[in-house]
């Protein structure tokens, strides 16, 4: 075999979606080298991922071929769909997921619900402030404000009906939340516009100036 038909022969294993050096140096992964290969890293990645992923953009992380990846999704799906499992892999429109099996919500219901008698929690009531004055907003940009992960206060202000998703964030592509109207009645409020303003609770301008210039110094 000569040059030509080698390099041919290299660019034609590339591009059929077979791990070639090209895909596998990508990023500096190499997914073989993990225990479980590729269908344990997507695991990986789908177990901590806060929203739904792409297989597009899951093949840019790991550096393989999208079609490997879409493959070895819906193998996935298939094996936890034939298993007793209280959680499936799901795809919709937004991408791949994973999410509990539809005839277990009692249980997931009894669980996020649990004590909701109950007055809110310090951390549900500073996340539903959070999404009260700055709604629509994603759950990462409520994380980040409040400096911790809120995906469990979130799921039980969810639950309780205070909150909602309504749209999607075009640049991120996640869910908006928003107060709902029963946040409105319970708090004795007929719009939003009845929120108390922040304007007393932010420091003084000149006192955030003179602490940035001490933090300087």
């Amino acid at each position: 075999m000569d040059r030509q038909d080698a390099d041919a022969d290299v660019e034609e294993r590339d591009s059929s979606g077979s791990a070639g050096p090209a895909s596998a140096a990508r990023g500096g992964l190499c997914v073989e080298q993990f225990p479980g290969g590729l269908k344990a890293c997507l695991e990986a990645i789908l177990m901590t991922a806060g929203e739904p992923q792409h297989s597009d953009d899951l093949a840019g992380v790991l550096g393989v071929d999208a079609r490997l990846v879409a493959e070895a999704l819906e193998r996935l799906q298939s094996s936890y769909a034939m298993s007793e499992r209280g959680f499936e892999l799901r795809h919709t429109a937004r991408g791949w997921r994973f999410a509990s099996r539809a005839e277990f919500e009692p249980v997931v219901a009894a669980f996020v619900t649990d004590g909701q008698s109950a007055r809110l929690s310090q951390a549900a009531m500073e996340t539903l402030a959070v999404i009260a004055y700055r709604q629509p907003v994603t759950r990462a940009r409520v994380s980040s404000i409040r400096g911790v992960n809120c995906d469990g206060v979130i799921r039980s202000l969810l639950v309780r009906g205070l909150i909602c998703e309504r749209g999607i964030d075009e640049e991120s592509r996640a869910s908006l939340l928003v107060t709902t109207d029963l946040f409105l009645e319970k708090m004795g409020l007929s719009s939003l516009d009845d929120l108390p303003s922040l304007a007393p609770f932010l420091p003084d301008a000149g006192e955030v100036i003179e602490e940035g210039v001490e933090t300087a110094l």
